[in-house]
C-alpha cells in the first residue's frame, strides 16, 4: 500500500485536489470527489453531473437549505510532540510539501482545526514527560517563575505557524494532559488529582492563561481551551493524566474564566473533553464511596461555572454520537465539539484491512455521525506518526495518523487523511449544516448516510457514505431539481455545487406531532422523527385500508406531502390516498394516486388542517415502509 514520497498527497494536490468553485451565477453543475476503501480512488475528482428538473424513482437524499443546524469550526487532528518529531525527520522541502498537502485548501485538504496538547501527552518524542512549569519533587512554584514554552519553540510552534500561513482560517484548541506535578496529589504527572486547595486552582488557572498568552506571542492564538484531557481516565498507562471530578473542573473554570476573558477574549472554554459515555473502566476505577459521575457534562453545565463554558468536547472511545444530541437538547445554547478519535488496528491486521476498516468506521461514526449530532468540529488524534505508530511514551501503540513516515523515508496517506479531507477541503469554517435526509446508522445498517453544509460563499457541500459493500444508486434532490448517482461499496463521495435555481419549499415543523397507525402503531412515531434511519413498517404485505395518521398538535397550512421510504427498496405504497381533518373524525380526501418512487412527493392545494391520514389503496406482497413523512408549505 506504500506509495513514493508524497505520491498520494502531492499527486492529489496536482491532479485531484483543485479548490472548490467560488460563488457564481446560478448553475446546475455538481462536482464530485470519491474515495473507495480499496484505494482505487483517493479523493479522486470524477466527471461532474448536473441537476435536472423532475424527480427520481431511486432512494433520494433530500437537501433542505431552509433547515439549519450548527455552524462549523473545522476539521483536523493534532500536531503532537510526536507528530512534530516525525515531520522534522523530513528534509525541509519534503516537510513543507507534507504540510502543504495537509493544510493548503487548494493544493491539499485544508485541515482547519488543530487540538494541541498543553505539555506532554502519551505522544511525545521526549524521554520524560513534561509540563511548562516543572520543578524538583517537593518544591512548588505558585509564582510560576519557571514557566516556559521553550520545548515547543523547537518544532511544534514553527509547524503551527506554518499551518496558519497555509490556512489562515485554521482554529487552534489547547488541552493539558496534566497540570504540573507540584499541583497534584502524588507529585506525579501520571495519575492523581489536583490538590483540593483554592490556591492550587488559582495557580492552575494562571498557568493556563500564561500558556495562552505565550502561544499568542509566538504567533499561535488559542481559540479554545479545555482544562483537562479525559478527566475520568484515572489510570493512564504510563502517560500524563489527571482524575478531575466535576467539582474540581468547575472550581478551576470559575477561577480561569474571568482571567481568560481579560487576557484573551477570543479564547473560549470547553468542558469535559472525554467520551460520549463514561467508559466502564473509568466507572470501575472510581474511588470507593464516590459518584462515578456518568452524567459529568450535565453536572458541569448545571454548575455556576457554566457561565464561562462555551460548550462540551467529546471523544469516541465509549458510547456513540447520539449522546451529543442528548446534551444539546438539555443545553441548546451550549455548543458541541468533537475533539479526539484515533485510528487504530489489531496486531495482525493487514494494510488493506486497516485502510478499509478505518475509512468506513470513521466515515459513518465521525464524519457523519458526529456532524449529524451537532458537532462543530471533527478532530482525529495525531496528524503524523511513523510506521511503528510512534514515537510515544506510554499509552497507545496501535494508533495511526493522517500521514505515516515509512522506514525508507517515504510519506504515505492513511484513511484518516481522506475522511478528514472529504470534509475539510469542501466544508469551510463558518459553514452551516443544513438539512439532508440520511438512512444509515453509526452502528452500520448498510444504507446511505449524508450530511450537507452551506458555505459562507453560498456554495453547498454534500457528503455521502455508502455503508453497503455493494454499489448503491441514489438521487439527490434540491427542491424541484435532482441528479442521479452511484457510489461504490464502502465509499465516500463529496458533492459540491454553487447556487442552483430551484423551487425549495418551506418545511412545516413536526415538533410536538404524534402518529399512530392501523398496524404496528407503537412504531408510528418513527415516521415523523426527522430521522431516515428509523422506519415504520406495516409488518405485513400491503393491503387496501392500511393507514398512518399524524396529529400535528394544531392546524397548519401545507401544500406538499413527502412520503420517504429511504433505502427500503420497493416498500412504497403502490397506491395511496391523502386525507385531512380538523377534528380527527370528519375527513376529506385531498390527493390520491399511484407511485413507483422511493420518495413520493404529493402536491396538494394549500391545505389547513390538524390531522393527516395516509391510506394504502394498493396490494403488494412486500411491506409498506415509511422512513420519513414530511410536510412543506
Amino acid at each position: 500500500m506504500r506509495t513514493p514520497a508524497f505520491g498520494v498527497a502531492l499527486a492529489l494536490a496536482a491532479a485531484s485536489l483543485t479548490g472548490p468553485a467560488q460563488a457564481h451565477p446560478p448553475s446546475t453543475e455538481v462536482k464530485v470527489w470519491v474515495t473507495t476503501p480499496d484505494r482505487t480512488e483517493l479523493l479522486h475528482q470524477r466527471a461532474p453531473v448536473a441537476f435536472q428538473r423532475g424527480a427520481s424513482d431511486r432512494t433520494t437524499i433530500t437537501v433542505d437549505p431552509r433547515t439549519t443546524y450548527q455552524t462549523m469550526d473545522g476539521f483536523g487532528a493534532s500536531i503532537t510532540d510526536s507528530s512534530a518529531a516525525v515531520l522534522y525527520r523530513l528534509s525541509p522541502a519534503d516537510r513543507d510539501r507534507t504540510m502543504r498537502s495537509l493544510f493548503d485548501p487548494e493544493q491539499g485538504i485544508g485541515v482547519s482545526f488543530l487540538r494541541q496538547p498543553v505539555g506532554s501527552s502519551d505522544f511525545t518524542a521526549a524521554t520524560e514527560h513534561y509540563t511548562y512549569d516543572d520543578v524538583p519533587a517537593g518544591q512548588t512554584d505558585f509564582g510560576l517563575q519557571h514557566f516556559s514554552i521553550a520545548h515547543d519553540q523547537q518544532q511544534v510552534l514553527p509547524l503551527l505557524r506554518r499551518a496558519k500561513q497555509l490556512n489562515p482560517a485554521l482554529k487552534v484548541m489547547a488541552t493539558p494532559w496534566s497540570p504540573p506535578a507540584w499541583m497534584k496529589t502524588g507529585d506525579s504527572l501520571v495519575g492523581g488529582r489536583l490538590k483540593d486547595d483554592p490556591k492550587v486552582y488559582d495557580a492552575y488557572a494562571r498557568y493556563l492563561v500564561k500558556f495562552v498568552q505565550a502561544y499568542t506571542r509566538a504567533g499561535v492564538p488559542v481559540d479554545y481551551l479545555s482544562i483537562q484531557n479525559e478527566p475520568q481516565n484515572r489510570k493512564p498507562s504510563a502517560y500524563p493524566g489527571t482524575d478531575v471530578p466535576v467539582r474540581q473542573e468547575a472550581s478551576v473554570i470559575t477561577a480561569l474564566g474571568p482571567l481568560l476573558q481579560k487576557a484573551s477574549p477570543r479564547t473560549q472554554i470547553l468542558g469535559y473533553d472525554h467520551n460520549w459515555t463514561t467508559h466502564p473502566g473509568d466507572v470501575a476505577s472510581t474511588p470507593p464511596g464516590e459518584d462515578p459521575e456518568t452524567d459529568y457534562p450535565y453536572k458541569l453545565l448545571q454548575s455556576p461555572a457554566a457561565k464561562w463554558i462555551a460548550g462540551t468536547a467529546y471523544h469516541c472511545y465509549s458510547g456513540d454520537p447520539s449522546k451529543q444530541t442528548d446534551l444539546h437538547k438539555a443545553f441548546p445554547s451550549k455548543g458541541i465539539w468533537f475533539t479526539e478519535c484515533s485510528g487504530s488496528h489489531g496486531p495482525t491486521d493487514t494494510p488493506p484491512q486497516i485502510f478499509r476498516g478505518t475509512l468506513t468506521w470513521h466515515a459513518r461514526t465521525l464524519m457523519l455521525g458526529t456532524t449529524r449530532n451537532w458537532a462543530k468540529s471533527v478532530v482525529n488524534w495525531n496528524i503524523a506518526l511513523d510506521s511503528t505508530g510512534g514515537p510515544h511514551l506510554g499509552g497507545c501503540d496501535t494508533c495511526t495518523g493522517l500521514v505515516t513516515l515509512q522506514p525508507d523515508g517515504t510519506v504515505t496517506t492513511d484513511a484518516e487523511y481522506y475522511t478528514i479531507g472529504h470534509l475539510s477541503k469542501f466544508v469551510k469554517p463558518g459553514a452551516v449544516r443544513i438539512g439532508s435526509t440520511s438512512y444509515g446508522t453509526t452502528g452500520w445498517n448498510g444504507q446511505l448516510m449524508s450530511a450537507a453544509f452551506r458555505n459562507p460563499d453560498g456554495s453547498t457541500a454534500l457528503v455521502v457514505h455508502n455503508e453497503n459493500d455493494d454499489p448503491r444508486s441514489f438521487a439527490v434532490a434540491l427542491g424541484d431539481k435532482t441528479f442521479n448517482y452511484e457510489l461504490p461499496g464502502g465509499s465516500i463521495g463529496t458533492f459540491t455545487w454553487d447556487r442552483v435555481s430551484a423551487d425549495v419549499p418551506q418545511p412545516v415543523s413536526l415538533d410536538g406531532a404524534t402518529a399512530t397507525a392501523s398496524a404496528n402503531a407503537a412504531d408510528a412515531g418513527l415516521a415523523i422523527d426527522a430521522d431516515g434511519s428509523t422506519v415504520w413498517q406495516s409488518k405485513a404485505g400491503q393491503a387496501p385500508g392500511q393507514w398512518v395518521q399524524v396529529d400535528l398538535g394544531k392546524a397548519q397550512t401545507f401544500r406538499q406531502v413527502a412520503l420517504d421510504r429511504g433505502g427500503n427498496l420497493g416498500d412504497f405504497a403502490h397506491g395511496r390516498e391523502v386525507a385531512v381533518s380538523n377534528d380527527g373524525t370528519n375527513w376529506r380526501t385531498v390527493a390520491s394516486g399511484t407511485t413507483t418512487s422511493q420518495l413520493d412527493t404529493i402536491n396538494v392545494r394549500p391545505t389547513y388542517a390538524r390531522y393527516l391520514r395516509i391510506t394504502n389503496t394498493g396490494t403488494a406482497g412486500n411491506w409498506w415502509t415509511l422512513a420519513d413523512l414530511r410536510l412543506y408549505r
